[in-house]
């Protein structure tokens, strides 16, 4: 596929931002309504959000709101928490413990259910772990933890949770349109995404599902929510009002329609995202290096441990500069030890993916690791297999 792009932009596989499809460029440099004013713009926006609310399987409201990903998370726990609400907060990676920072923000406190950071989460050991302790408010899990590239069982977690009275907050900007959800069957009340990973639209739209539930708990608050962009109450009459609590981005909302319409019609859009991501693990595992999990892959993200003596953030720069192709580093105790191969929305395909693992290869080479097979050969080979 070719990319039509401004001069020096490298080609983006990184686990997000990801690649824009030109039809999603051109829709956002339209001329543009007054948002607040035009009956018909209410109208799309709601429309868009029941598109949305049909790809996630729920019934619940869905709102889109203007700014990165974590304006979601934040409007989340902002709506939810309370001073000395119990939070559980599900971690086993670097963004799932980042919600027990948040909640105590708004002064609930955060009791932390731990996993082991190279694979997913237990079920077994957190159902123990409920059956001793389950007065939460909520509880937050992220279904794929981008540093470690970690996929958590939420279809298994979730239900259990509900189980126990508990109100579920999902964290899926990194797992949506490369892996399945279905939000009301899993017991999802809070479902959280945004444009910028695997719908492969440009950031500065997030979006999340709210649950009758968890309506209930924010709408019955005993202190007032301490955010106005973050309020989400403001948002849950809007069509009737006839009113945005703040003006949205016309613009970012129209192109993301556009590429909600990509996603609508790729009818195998999961199974080119779990190829491509076995392909690429096999790859790697060919080639004599190795991955930072044991198992529970996420299908948009391959993360990569570096041999001794490199460093990753090094690599990453030396592959930008002399190949064009930018991938992902790191953050916290996997800084500069791995490196992130973003394979999700329009950075899943067969040509871009070959095309980065050669680069790889290559400046890998260049630095004196010797490899035991060529990935980019190994990657094609696996890719040409027919369905098992």
């Amino acid at each position: 596929m070719k990319r039509s792009k401004m001069p020096d932009v490298p080609l983006l596989m990184t686990p997000g931002p990801t690649q824009v499809r030109e039809n999603v460029r051109i829709t956002r440099a339209l001329e543009m309504t007054n948002p607040d004013l035009d009956p018909k713009f209410f109208k799309f926006y709601r429309k868009t959000c029941y598109r949305l609310a049909s790809f996630l399987k729920t019934n619940s409201q869905v709102l889109i709101l203007g700014g990165e990903g974590m304006v979601a998370l934040d409007a989340a726990c902002a709506s939810l928490a309370e001073p000395g609400d119990r939070v559980l907060i599900i971690d086993n990676g670097i963004f799932g413990e980042g919600f027990a920072d948040m909640v105590r923000v708004y002064g609930a406190e955060p009791v932390v259910f731990s996993g082991d950071r190279t694979r997913g989460i237990s079920s077994n050991d957190l159902h123990d772990f409920l059956e001793k302790d389950s007065d939460f408010k909520f509880a937050t899990i992220v279904h794929c933890d981008t540093p470690s590239g970690v996929l958590n069982d939420i279809r298994e977690i979730c239900p259990m949770l509900k189980g126990y009275g508990i109100v579920t907050v999902v964290d899926a900007v990194s797992s949506m349109v490369g892996e399945k959800i279905r939000a009301d069957d899993w017991g999802i009340d809070i479902c959280i995404g945004a444009s910028q990973k695997g719908f492969s639209a440009p950031s500065g739209l997030a979006f999340l599902s709210v649950s009758p539930d968890a309506w209930t708990l924010i709408e019955n608050r005993k202190t007032p929510i301490p955010s106005f962009y973050c309020n989400l109450l403001l948002w849950k009459n809007y069509y009737e009002d006839f009113w945005f609590p703040y003006t949205p981005p016309a613009s970012d909302i129209f192109g993301f329609s556009v590429a909600l319409d990509n996603v609508f019609k790729e009818k195998d859009i999961f199974n080119r995202h779990k190829k491509i991501a076995k392909a690429v693990r096999k790859a790697v595992l060919r080639s004599g290096l190795s991955l930072n999990l044991k198992s529970d892959y996420c299908s948009t993200v391959t993360v990569v441990n570096m041999p001794d003596g490199i460093d990753g953030e090094d690599l990453i720069q030396k592959i930008k500069n002399d190949y064009g192709i930018l991938i992902g580093g790191n953050f916290g105790y996997l800084m500069g030890k791995t490196i992130r191969i973003g394979h999700m929305g329009e950075n899943a395909r067969l040509e871009y993916v070959s095309e980065t693992l050669k680069a790889l290869q290559k400046t890998l080479e260049k630095e004196g690791v010797v490899l035991n097979a060529d990935m980019e050969t190994v990657f094609l080979e696996e890719m040409m297999k027919k369905k098992e």
